[in-house]
């Protein structure tokens, strides 16, 4: 009895890989779209990374790879001469496992998301 589903043998890995590129053009056109000639304006750039989170996440779940979960980590801060550090740490399988990473900036703010898609076995 082959317990894998449809797509065979859940150990073997991912029937298709995920579309990295597909999911940097989308990371690329969200951020420039929203962000473009947005002033850094504390209150409404919070709320505009959670919005840019969900349409990144919704455009990407659109490009309908099965067994992925993904994450979508959205940053937003103001340049004003500082600089930031941020880490991330995930327990995954390199042979599966994958992200895909953007940095924006304009005139008075820099933004980045990260996806990370975790194959689901």
């Amino acid at each position: 009895m082959d317990g894998g589903g449809a797509g065979g043998d859940p150990r073997s890995g991912p029937p298709r890989r995920f579309p990295v590129a597909a999911v940097d053009g989308i990371l690329r056109d969200v951020l420039g779209s929203c962000l473009r000639e947005q002033p850094y304006e504390p209150a409404r750039c919070r709320d505009m990374a959670a919005d840019m989170a969900e349409v990144i996440k919704a455009r990407v779940k659109d490009l309908v790879v099965p067994r992925y979960k993904i994450v979508v980590v959205t940053h937003i801060g103001q340049l004003n001469d500082q600089s930031m550090q941020i880490g991330s740490r995930c327990l995954w399988d390199p042979a599966s496992d994958t992200f895909s990473s953007y940095v924006f900036k304009n005139t008075s703010l820099f933004a980045l998301a990260n996806v990370y898609a975790v194959y689901f076995e």
